[in-house]
């Protein structure tokens, strides 16, 4: 089963796709160069940008990585809430001296056209995020070499997943930093997600791909337990923000281990759909009243994140993070994989009579 990711890198450790900014080409590269499982998010960028990321990834490494891509949204949510949020949110607009952004700039992410790409100039790996795509989206990348990869947050994602065709699954735990990536926003399900553990071995036993574990991964020993419980590979996100290869913004980085952001929670505030951050002032202040609205709200709040960042502001940011974030480590991103490794090693061998303790 884990094949699939033998041949892709020497050890069992994915960089996630972070969008925003974070998962930038030099991030990728270096991990991969270090035998780790490098990756680009596409998502938020235009399909040139993609095919950017990827040339520029490619002059740095031809080690494999992947791309990951954002599934168009269905439907249009309430417009009435949404209208309601952006009165909600006039205070921050004064504020930063910003206008809010227009909610209704788009709903598909440019999916199509960045799969069209992708399928003319091939990567090695994609992985999906916000749902599952049809079958033959997923056998038209099979017919073009490619590896694919859907995020799940449930058994019955990971079932239809498979049934899809997927070549593997990647189970995200509640732990884990930014968005949430469920098939289905449902806000009745707000809170009642699964840590990865538990969820990993409810996937394991309902269906066969391959397992790829994300959420709240810090140190090599909890990689160890991932792979103990049925995962082929671990998938790091937040571990890898505070890399000086890292694109996340120094602010982003500087509010890791700092003890005024001890701690993270699932929020709407900033783009509608449950994602993981650091508590702030605004997450505090408006994730009560931000509707199940994405990408509208990502859309409307959109300039008031990126004045906040010009002005130095992270109480007005947008900090995802993972649970572990107060674990994470100030590392070059190959020196990293290079510590996760052998912690991982050493955790193999504490389990081993007669191994290192």
């Amino acid at each position: 089963m884990s094949s699939a990711f033998t041949e892709l890198c020497r050890y069992p450790i994915v960089q996630a796709p972070m969008a925003g900014g974070a998962s930038c080409p030099g991030l990728a590269a270096a991990v991969a160069e270090a035998g780790g499982l490098g990756f680009l998010a596409a998502g938020y960028k235009s399909a040139d940008g993609m095919r950017q990321e990827i040339a520029g990834l490619r002059d740095l490494t031809s080690r494999p990585f992947g791309v990951n891509l954002f599934l168009p949204q269905p439907g249009a949510a309430d417009q009435a809430a949404v209208s309601v949020y952006r009165q909600q949110l006039a205070g921050e607009s004064a504020w930063y001296e910003t206008a809010l952004g227009d909610p209704d700039a788009g709903r598909d992410d440019a999916y199509a056209a960045k799969l069209a790409l992708l399928l003319d100039d091939p990567v090695p790996v994609v992985s999906f995020t916000f749902g599952c795509p049809s079958g033959d989206d997923l056998a038209a990348l099979a017919g073009v070499g490619t590896t694919t990869v859907v995020t799940v947050t449930t058994p019955e994602e990971a079932m239809a997943a498979q049934w899809a065709g997927a070549d593997a699954v990647c189970v995200q735990g509640v732990e884990a930093g930014g968005h949430q990536g469920t098939h289905r926003d449902d806000p009745d399900a707000d809170g009642h997600g699964l840590g990865l553990l538990s969820l990993v071995q409810l996937v394991r036993e309902a269906v066969d791909v391959p397992i790829v574990a994300a959420g709240g991964l810090m140190r090599g020993s909890q990689i160890a337990a991932v792979l103990a419980a049925g995962a082929s590979a671990a998938q790091l996100g937040t571990a890898f923000l505070m890399c000086p290869e890292s694109g996340a913004n120094a602010l982003h980085k500087e509010a890791m281990t700092n003890p005024l952001f001890h701690r993270t929670e699932l929020t709407r505030a900033f783009s509608g759909r449950p994602a993981r951050g650091l508590v702030n002032r605004f997450m505090r202040e408006h994730g009560r009243y931000a509707p199940a609205a994405y990408p509208e709200v990502h859309h409307l709040t959109s300039p008031l994140r990126k004045a906040a960042a010009a002005a130095g502001d992270p109480q007005g940011m947008a900090l995802w993070a993972g649970q572990g974030h107060r674990l994470a480590r100030d590392l070059p991103a190959g020196r990293l994989v290079e510590v996760l490794a052998a912690e991982l090693d050493a955790a193999g061998a504490a389990l081993v009579p007669g191994g290192a303790r």
